[in-house]
């Protein structure tokens, strides 16, 4: 007979790793899960992934890039804001569906113990699928427009990709704790990453927002990556290390803030989800 013992959360240890690894095919099987729905009643499946951005991509390009003449820098300006829709949509998704991953499966919840944060992590992996997709599409486009990623690339990239996915599971941790309890949040998320869109430098440069106002900026951490993805193409594209300092700081105190905050609500989702 095969003894187990309930102990509770020591309160420093915010993120038990050997145990999300002794779950780590729960996490696999509902990251497949997600996978398979979201393109299971698709007429277009993988194609959609490739049909936003590049759709997005050719509205901003009239609208700003033609009509408004916003600068680009030696960049295409189509290039120039698919640099940024690739990593956004990538934020932008793992936050949606990391937000609400808690609501989704109150069912399981209900029924089973796992570790919780299981959920926020495998929507995070859901959507590093199609960032890998887009993630071609922007080679392809650029391979187009004669614009080759330079070696640099090989450790701005991953960067990037890390700096992306702590900042998406710590905003998603801590609005799917707040969205537990207060339902509103699946109404206001929508509206908080449109906003998000246009302060973070998609369709237009840092270069022409003030010095102050970069710095400020540079608290949303998706700042420097967009401009590290820009100055992997652009030799020219100036890359600033205190903004970057600023935003690596800012993602680190945004996953802690949400892995807290959901460590400290985890036990009470099973009573009101």
């Amino acid at each position: 007979m095969v003894e187990i013992k309930i102990k509770p959360k020591q309160a420093w240890k915010l993120l038990d790793i050997s145990e999300i690894w002794h779950y780590r095919e729960l996490l696999y099987i509902f990251a497949w899960r997600d996978i398979k729905v979201r393109y299971k009643q698709t007429i277009l499946g993988i194609l959609w992934v490739i049909f936003q951005p590049l759709v997005t991509m050719t509205i901003f390009t009239i609208f700003f890039g033609r009509m408004a003449k916003i600068p680009s820098g030696e960049l295409p300006y189509s290039l120039f804001v698919l640099c940024g829709l690739v990593f956004w949509t990538f934020f932008s998704g793992s936050l949606s569906h990391a937000s609400d991953s808690m609501v989704s499966n109150e069912s399981i919840i209900k029924k089973v113990y796992f570790p919780k944060v299981i959920l926020p992590l495998s929507s995070v992996v859901t959507s590093f699928v199609d960032f890998i997709i887009n993630l071609v599409l922007l080679f392809i486009v650029a391979s187009f427009f004669g614009f080759i990623p330079r070696l640099v690339g090989l450790i701005i990239f991953p960067l990037g990709i890390i700096l992306t996915a702590i900042t998406s599971i710590g905003l998603g941790l801590l609005l799917s704790s707040f969205n537990v309890k207060y339902r509103d949040v699946r109404y206001i998320l929508p509206f908080f990453i449109q906003i998000l869109l246009f302060v973070t430098p998609i369709i237009y440069p840092l270069a022409i927002v003030s010095p102050t106002n970069r710095i400020i900026m540079a608290l949303n951490p998706m700042t420097s990556v967009i401009e590290g993805v820009r100055f992997v193409f652009s030799p020219t594209y100036m890359l600033r290390s205190e903004l970057i300092l600023v935003s690596f700081l800012s993602s680190i105190f945004i996953f802690i803030l949400g892995l807290w905050y959901f460590r400290k609500t985890e036990d009470f989702f099973a009573d009101i989800v």
